[in-house]
């Protein structure tokens, strides 16, 4: 049934109801097509005003020409603008006439109420409507005319026309010329963090593994960051950075030339979300305010951890245990993988192996000395009607539907029924079945792999069904596979009658939700999550690891680019396997790994079963690696943790790349090898066999090398060689900050029990700052409304006489003086040109507000005055 059209003529309608922050152009393009076309386009056919504010708009669409190629177009569109806030705006084109798949409210909780409390002008951001043949619109900064997105069809060039299908969309957007550095657009494993021009980025969750470069992975993040280089007249300052999120689950291609990115997906709608930025940081704060932030990670998750699939019984993890004690390096978690369970069963014992009795003795003998336990589980449960959680499962009717009845995969446990975690039961029924488990042994987090949904068999398609063949072929595994290749079809389906083709992509992300919500339920402290596969929101609920990685340099190289990017994404507690999970490590690859993986977020040595043992006390030369960069890691665990709280309050990375601090450096726009920890810690590491030196990018100020605070000065950012011999990697601070140090120890436990040091790094600004956040690790909320925490904010100004004023602003300081933590020692860097390092001891309580005095080669330590305005002289 067609549509009514308007009374109105479009340019009568757009004369009447123009609203004044929308702009439309005039104009056609005349096209002659000799063959058939994938699609024609759309045209203007009316404009409305939702609301008299100027933040909404709707337009009707209608089809220019109609084509058969991939299924017939739909006749009618209807799109909607609408400023959501004074960063955010958002675009949506959905059929006018029929309901279709949209990601639910109720699956991924955002933030999209218009707010009142701004007008449209405070949005840097403007929609403007092309009345052309085919129809487009472009998205643009008021502030400098700078095009962000630009969908007008180029004439020459139909893989640009817009076109909407039952089963394909396309929506293309031009990019300025070489001024885009795009970022995100995952998961794919890359050797840049940049996205290079002329490649397809499949979204498809699949169990391929990440040693596979450019092949769709685990997850889907159909999000990017753009980073602005430029503008010839100046208008554009580098640095200036937006984000744009496509809100849709179903799989999709996205093609990248360098001046154009073009979406060509399978289902849903287009939910476009523009961030304004314009800053990296700004756009992560938007995007997350949109999305939720990033769940909380406890203290003890900092720490480092080990894991191997192939332990073969509680003996051998005893021994592991014993050989990070013997050899005096840190370890703070134990994993084990399904070698634990009876049968690959989830929530269950191998008996022979690793009996209940013994399970429990080796846990709390971890727990005693102050470390922590985590375990596997896959999604599929096993088809065994003796089998408490199945018949469970079962009889709560949870488990995804095909043909009427539940669906048989086939993993590791053998033939299974997967929980379809979109149903209203699964919850329950997953947070139950976690009760039970945990009340025989007190695991401390939760690994859920698998979760693409991974199977290992290949369902037949049900017969004329295009959910199973869609018209339009992904780029799949990078040869167009069948998307029902090892998971579950798209004809099974969910709670609701939702087809498994819509919701394939939110598993993990689905799954992850459940598994935090009944961790945080069962244990009542703050829930580890460590998910394979991820959507958009995942880090709400989930940390994250690149997934089964090679035993090469090349792989320990991708791993940067690929933690990089899950910061982007809103998952920033992430990391790599280190040494390798796929093949034998080697004692070179394994002391350079853990050299960089010392400092990922998330940071744990995992190999595969038939790996060599790669454990870091394997080797002589690793172990004395491992406990250099570790001990500088639990030093700086102050800095990780208070960064943890800024990403779950603002969204900001753990690890950030480079352009993050210094957006304004270009040159930081193609660095794939190096990254920061917070905002000006910068590792530098090496990625290349045999290499002793490295070349390594410092933006322009003062840096520090951390290890032994020699300094190196740049007036403008420049590329360094510096030596890196076989036991060292380059950790540098940059000037103008303040770190808060701890000592080193072998558990994070023993790590937060020691005084802390002020590292304050001065710079020719002459001003330093920086912050540590400080609560008891575990408590559900961070930072929360009358929680138990406390915040210290660091500040530090040379005076005229050439002294040093160096105070502190606390909030809720009762927490950390309840703690007794107290500062020990204060050391200045640069605080004469010669950079000498000065020393002060000191006894101050962390908790109480503080002004010191500090003099170029004196150690006298003058408080002008603490929270309860007391004068003292302290002691050298």
């Amino acid at each position: 049934m067609e549509r009514n059209r308007s009374k109105h003529t479009a340019n009568a309608t757009f004369h009447r109801l123009l609203p004044l922050f929308f702009f439309y152009v005039f104009f056609s393009l005349d096209c002659l097509f000799a063959q058939e076309l994938v699609g024609y386009g759309y045209k203007v056919e009316s404009v409305n005003n939702s609301d008299s504010s100027g933040k909404t708009l709707t337009v009707n669409l209608g089809l220019v020409n109609s084509s058969s190629v991939y299924g017939p177009d739909i006749s009618n569109l209807t799109l909607y603008v609408s400023y959501e806030t004074k960063d955010r705006l958002r675009v949506r084109i959905t059929d006018s006439t029929q309901q279709r798949w949209e990601i639910p409210q109720e699956i991924l909780p955002r933030q999209n109420q218009t707010s009142q409390n701004f007008s449209v002008t405070d949005n840097d951001l403007a929609f403007t409507l092309r009345n052309t043949t085919p129809f487009g619109f472009t998205i643009t900064r008021r502030s400098t005319n700078d095009t962000v997105f630009h969908t007008t069809p180029n004439p020459s060039d139909p893989n640009t026309t817009f076109i909407f299908k039952d089963q394909y969309i396309q929506l293309s957007s031009s990019l300025p010329n070489n001024r885009s550095s795009l970022y995100g657009l995952g998961e794919h494993t890359k050797s840049t963090f940049k996205i290079l021009a002329n490649q397809t980025l499949t979204l498809w969750a699949a169990d391929i593994a990440s040693v596979n470069p450019d092949l769709n992975l685990y997850g889907s993040h159909p999000f990017y960051m753009d980073v602005r280089s430029p503008s010839g007249d100046g208008r554009v300052k580098a640095g200036t950075t937006h984000g744009v999120l496509l809100l849709n689950s179903n799989g999709m291609d996205v093609n990248y030339t360098g001046d154009r990115v073009t979406y060509n997906v399978i289902g849903g709608v287009v939910d476009l979300y523009f961030f304004a930025g314009p800053t990296p940081e700004l756009v992560m704060d938007q995007y997350t305010e949109l999305i939720g932030r990033p769940a909380p990670m406890p203290y003890w998750s900092f720490g480092f951890h080990q894991c191997k699939y192939g332990y073969k019984n509680v003996s051998d993890l005893e021994g592991v245990v014993a050989g990070y004690a013997n050899a005096s390096i840190p370890l703070d978690v134990m994993w084990t993988d399904i070698d634990y369970m009876d049968a690959y069963k989830d929530f269950t014992l191998d008996p022979v192996n690793f009996p209940l009795d013994k399970m429990q003795n080796f846990t709390n003998t971890l727990h005693q000395n102050g470390q922590k336990y985590v375990v596997i589980l896959d999604p599929g449960i096993s088809i065994n009607d003796s089998y408490g959680s199945y018949t469970r499962g079962k009889e709560a009717d949870i488990y995804i539907k095909r043909d009427g009845i539940p669906y048989q995969g086939n993993v590791w446990p053998g033939d299974v029924y997967f929980p379809d975690f979109v149903h209203p039961q699964s919850e329950p029924y997953w947070e139950n079945e976690i009760k039970l488990f945990l009340d025989q042994l007190p695991v401390d987090g939760l690994w859920i792999d698998m979760n693409e949904v991974s199977n290992f068999q290949t369902s037949a398609p049900t017969p004329n069904s295009s959910l199973d063949d869609p018209p339009y072929k992904i780029n799949d595994s990078g040869g167009h596979r069948p998307i029902l290749s090892k998971t579950i079809p798209g004809s099974a389906l969910h709670y609701g009658n939702v087809t498994e083709y819509n919701v394939h992509n939110l598993y993990g992300m689905l799954q992850a939700k459940a598994t935090n919500k009944a961790l945080t339920n069962v244990t009542g402290k703050r829930p580890f999550v460590l998910s394979r596969s991820t959507f958009v929101s995942s880090g709400k609920y989930t940390a994250h690891w690149t997934g089964d990685n090679g035993a090469r340099w090349n792989d320990l190289a991708y791993s940067i680019p690929g933690i990089l990017n899950f910061g982007l994404f809103g998952v920033p507690m992430v990391g790599a396997d280190i040494c390798g999970f796929i093949g034998d490590t080697n004692e070179e690859l394994c002391r350079r790994w853990i050299q960089v993986g010392a400092f990922y977020p998330f940071s744990r040595d995992h190999s595969d079963k038939n790996s060599i043992r790669q454990e870091l006390y394997v080797w002589e030369s690793v172990a004395a690696s491992a406990k250099k960069v570790l001990g500088l890691r639990y030093r700086l665990l102050p800095l990780y943790y208070t960064s943890m709280y800024q990403a779950h309050k603002n969204g900001t990375p753990i690890a950030r790349p480079l352009f993050f601090s210094f957006p304004e450096d270009t040159n930081t726009y193609d660095i794939s090898s190096q990254f920061l920890i917070g905002k000006g810690v910068m590792v530098s590491p090496v990625l290349q066999q045999g290499a002793t030196s490295v070349e390594a990018y410092f933006p322009a100020g003062n840096w520090y090398d951390l290890f032994n605070y020699t300094s190196l000065s740049v007036d403008t950012g420049k590329n360094v060689t510096l030596d890196a011999p076989p036991d060292h990697i380059n950790v540098h601070v940059h000037e103008g900050n303040i770190l808060a140090l701890q000592g080193e120890a072998l558990t994070t436990q023993a790590a937060r029990n020691t005084s802390f040091e002020l590292l304050v790094v001065i710079g020719s600004s002459n001003e330093s700052t920086g912050e540590v956040f400080l609560d008891d690790g575990e408590e559900l909320e961070m930072g929360g409304e009358g929680g138990k925490w406390s915040f210290v904010r660091f500040h530090s100004a040379r005076a005229q006489n050439g002294s040093l004023i160096l105070s502190s602003k606390v909030e809720n300081g009762d927490f950390a003086l309840s703690q007794g933590w107290i500062i020990d020692k204060i050391t200045v860097l640069g605080l004469d040109k010669d950079h000498v390092k000065v020393e002060s001891s000191v006894s101050l309580p962390i908790g109480k507000e503080f002004e010191l005095e500090l003099k170029p080669n004196q150690t006298v330590t003058k408080t002008l005055f603490s929270r309860d305005q007391l004068h003292t002289q302290l002691l050298n």
